[in-house]
């Protein structure tokens, strides 16, 4: 069983797909909820936002890893939520019967890059698609992004130019990484600060829209 706590939204009727929403620093389970609303207003979609593991002293919230520098992940930490996150989605896929393939992991910031991990990571099933707001695919010596099998990954990617926390170059080299490794991507940018521009999030309900599309309509994957 998942040690990692979460909160679900359970499709208005029978489920077309499964989105996992995972938050940034200092935030916690409920924090993206209501843009599971924003992004999926028919509710269509079973949605879960599961918590980060970590707690630190002096810092509000929940974390997925600590920061000793923006882009590179300290390794035990994210190893810890890495594992941790394994377990989770094998657990929903499960008990959901939603399999990778109708499922696309998302999150803002920390919550991005555990997205980007867990969808590209050696061993794990390719998900229909990543959304990332404001992250970065990170570098880290146990964990190598592996897109063999994931010509049908797609990517939503938007971030803010005026970022000060994840500068916006970290998002235009992500772009570049996986356009060149042959995945579609749908890149954002905006004047937006370290947040989710909510400009931009009609453009990723589209986009989940067409990922995940209604059964029977030429879903990926």
């Amino acid at each position: 069983m998942s040690t990692l706590p979460y909160r679900q939204r359970p499709a208005a009727g029978g489920p077309g797909g499964l989105l996992v929403l995972h938050h940034g620093r200092g935030a916690d389970e409920q924090d993206l909820l209501g843009l599971a609303d924003a992004l999926d207003p028919a509710r269509r979609l079973h949605v879960v936002t599961p918590r980060a593991p970590l707690e630190l002293p002096g810092w509000p919230g929940y974390h997925w890893y600590v920061v000793p520098r923006v882009g590179y992940p300290d390794q035990p930490t994210f190893d810890a939520a890495y594992g941790a996150l394994v377990e989770l989605h094998d657990e929903l896929w499960d008990s959901t019967g939603i399999a990778p393939a109708r499922t696309v992991l998302g999150g803002f910031s920390m919550g991005a890059v555990m997205s980007y991990a867990l969808g590209l990571g050696t061993g794990r099933p390719a998900p229909a698609g990543i959304l990332a707001f404001s992250g970065f695919i990170p570098t880290v010596a146990s964990w190598q992004p592996n897109f063999d099998e994931r010509e049908s990954t797609r990517v939503f990617l938007a971030h803010g130019r005026a970022d000060p926390v994840i500068a916006l170059d970290f998002a235009r080299a992500a772009r570049e990484t996986l356009r060149s490794a042959g995945l579609e991507v749908d890149y954002h940018e905006s004047d937006a600060g370290h947040h989710i521009d909510p400009e931009q999030v009609p453009a990723a309900a589209d986009w989940l829209a067409r990922t995940l599309p209604t059964a029977g309509r030429g879903s990926p994957g």
